[in-house]
């Protein structure tokens, strides 16, 4: 039977972080399938853990689509299977994914994530960003750009960061991937701050967003001048994310908490 775990990621208590599900497969399930037990897990993300000759197949999906990249399902999904004795603690686990190979493996009490490098194409003016998202999300925005998957909002503090209330709906509406809204820190623990909402995708704010952070780490490097940075993700159970951003990839590191675990019926 396939067995289901519910995960806090980037959290070192239960309740805090980014909730995923994970479900290690005990066969190829159809596509169909997987989706509908996202949308019953009703999670911002549900991990699909099936494994192959050179490690794990990897695949995400929110209650409504797959996604190409998950930052803490991913750290779920290895937690999971280090916690269950499935794969040894010492070693490294590799997981082939819609965005290529992906390692994980300990660093103290740490997990790290070896992720591809996802920059914005380039730093536009705030007058082009298109008038229904500017509308939806009813902030003032400083700068901004997108990648192949998000746009990416820079703003002019925390607190305003912390305070964004966008209409979801109108977002939902207005564009199809996600939303970063992010400011420099006034806390010298962080670098920078960040939310992430994607309503058209079925997730109205992701709680804590590794993936983001493959957008945010280079952002935040040429504005500030480092290679290894620490955001928060000021949501309601908030979350910390440190990153090392190298020429091609960024390096996500965070801990997980095992909230629940279980066998499904079918």
């Amino acid at each position: 039977m396939p067995r289901l775990f519910l995960v806090d990621a980037f959290a070192d208590r239960a309740f805090t972080g980014n909730p995923a599900a994970v479900c290690v497969l005990d066969r190829q399930r159809p596509d169909d399938w997987m989706q509908s037990l996202a949308a019953e897990m009703n999670q911002s993300e549900t991990a699909f853990l099936l494994p192959d000759d050179l490690g794990w197949h990897l695949r995400w999906m929110t209650p409504l689509v797959e996604v190409d990249l998950c930052g803490h399902a991913t750290l779920a999904a290895a937690h999971v299977l280090w916690e269950t004795g499935i794969e040894e603690k010492e070693r490294s686990i590799h997981f082939r994914t819609r965005s290529g190979d992906l390692v994980a493996w300990h660093v103290a009490d740490d997990v790290e994530m070896n992720f591809p490098r996802t920059p914005v194409e380039a730093e536009l003016a705030p007058e082009d960003l298109p008038r229904d998202i500017a509308d939806a999300l009813g902030v003032r925005v400083l700068r901004h750009g997108r990648n192949a998957r998000d746009r990416l909002v820079e703003v002019d503090s925390e607190r305003t960061v912390r305070e964004v209330a966008p209409d979801l709906r109108a977002l939902a509406a207005a564009w199809r991937g996600g939303l970063i809204v992010t400011a420099r820190s006034s806390d010298a623990r962080w670098d920078f701050v960040s939310r992430f909402f994607a309503p058209g995708m079925g997730v109205d704010e992701d709680p804590v967003t590794g993936s983001a952070h493959c957008a945010l780490g280079p952002w935040w490097q040429q504005r500030l001048g480092k290679d290894d940075l620490t955001g928060y993700q000021a949501s309601r159970r908030g979350g910390v994310v440190r990153v090392r951003v190298t020429e091609d990839r960024c390096y996500l590191r965070g801990r997980a908490v095992m909230v629940t675990r279980g066998e499904l019926a079918d």
